[in-house]
């Protein structure tokens, strides 16, 4: 099959993307999920969006290719492009201008009567034309009503199908925000798609410090989990492991998502009805969502969301469920009142009290306190006493200080 820069299956390119440019670029020789065509034409189509924040060095085993991408210098999101690259078949572009033609008038027709007219209008004037069956143009028609394009009204046994054509919104006013919730929002795609319909894009005005761009491809995930989050639907998530092995399925209620704000990794918190409990997804785990039937006990597992959030300090929880107590007490210097601030401001579902006025204490009940380490090592220094229920916590803690000590040739103190 030759080269084509449009695609159909967009999961497929997902796939290849993470497995060429995110977890690392492979080779010709190390990629062998398909064939080396398929890799060549893959990888080409990839180059073809992707050419300008593409980088390569050479090393023992040859020549090796990675994204390089500045925030400092790039305004937007390169992947989005990917999601833009969607191909049609001669046919689909065929029937989406006799179906929009034939409702411009604001009548309401039935598929029957679509089909009849785009036989009898159109096709009628060609020599060899082909003759579209009912199925697909109805099929057709519940594809535009899902995108707003037409809407349906069912008269006995017919349904019929209107154009929902409402006045174009301005949107070079929104040119800023667009732009901002482009980058930053968690479907940001869509102001992307809007940015494109302006007539003038808006300057480069914005830059990030901390520009996560990877969540693009996982951005059509993402909708069809929100959207079941509205509709209080179940679903059913294929799954692929990160590192390996084959897909597994797993039917959750789907209850909230949450974003780091560290990595801008994404995750899905559902009850997975299976293991009767509360259970997190990476989103970049996730291959497809299949959703089902309305959730009854709905606000039940959302009463239980609750009081399971309490405890969370990240997405991990622990082997079973049981609480790690931590204490941190912190030494606050004359004119340091921040440092309290910043406890107040960071300690999530903790508690900040004051011991006296140089001391504050730091404490909370976490599901998994080891997740809290790199946060508090940015306490060091100041830091007058570490406990934890969990005794690897701390004594991991005291450990790496003390790498760190003879690693930097500190004195000849351990940690204690």
């Amino acid at each position: 099959m030759a080269y084509s820069e449009l695609i159909k299956n967009f999961e497929r390119i997902r796939d290849y993307m993470r497995a060429f440019y995110v977890y690392g670029f492979k080779s010709r020789s190390e990629y062998d999920a398909k064939s080396a065509r398929s890799y060549d034409n893959e990888r080409r189509r990839m180059e073809s969006w992707l050419g300008g924040y593409m980088s390569f060095h050479q090393d023992a085993a040859g020549k090796r290719v990675f994204l390089s991408v500045d925030s400092r210098r790039i305004p937007h999101n390169p992947l989005y492009k990917a999601l833009k690259a969607k191909s049609f078949t001669d046919r689909d572009i065929t029937l989406h201008f006799y179906i929009l033609d034939l409702l411009a008038d604001g009548s309401a027709l039935s598929s029957k009567e679509i089909v009849d007219h785009i036989n009898g209008d159109y096709l009628s004037h060609f020599r060899a034309p082909f003759s579209p069956d009912e199925s697909t143009v109805r099929k057709k028609l519940k594809e535009y009503e899902a995108l707003g394009l037409l809407q349906s009204e069912k008269k006995g046994r017919e349904v019929f199908y209107r154009r929902t054509d409402q006045e174009k919104p301005d949107l070079n006013s929104w040119a800023d925000a667009l732009a901002y919730f482009s980058e930053e929002a968690p479907l940001g795609v869509v102001g992307s798609f809007l940015l494109d319909k302006l007539q003038q894009q808006p300057s480069d005005i914005l830059r990030f410090k901390h520009h996560y761009i990877l969540h693009a491809l996982d951005s059509d995930i993402l909708y069809r989990l929100l959207q079941a989050v509205d509709e209080r639907r179940a679903v059913e998530l294929t799954l692929k492991s990160l590192r390996s092995g084959p897909d597994y399925r797993r039917t959750v209620c789907p209850l909230k998502l949450y974003i780091s704000t560290q990595s801008g990794r994404q995750y899905l918190l559902g009850y997975h009805y299976r293991g009767k409990r509360m259970t997190f997804f990476r989103l970049d785990a996730i291959r497809k969502v299949a959703a089902g039937n309305v959730e009854k006990r709905y606000e039940q597992y959302m009463d239980r969301l609750e009081k399971f959030d309490q405890h969370l300090w990240g997405v991990s929880t622990g082997p079973d469920h049981n609480l790690d107590h931590i204490e941190m007490t912190v030494r606050v210097d004359p004119g340091e009142a921040f440092i309290r601030q910043r406890l107040e401001r960071e300690k999530r579902h903790g508690t900040v009290e004051t011991v006296d006025d140089h001391t504050c204490r730091f404490t909370a009940d976490v599901y998994d306190a080891a997740e809290m380490l790199p946060w508090l090592r940015t306490f060091i220094g100041r830091i007058v006493d570490l406990k934890c229920s969990n005794p690897s916590v701390a004594d991991t803690f005291r450990e790496d200080l003390n790498r760190m000590n003879a690693m930097y040739g500190g004195d000849d103190v351990a940690v204690q």
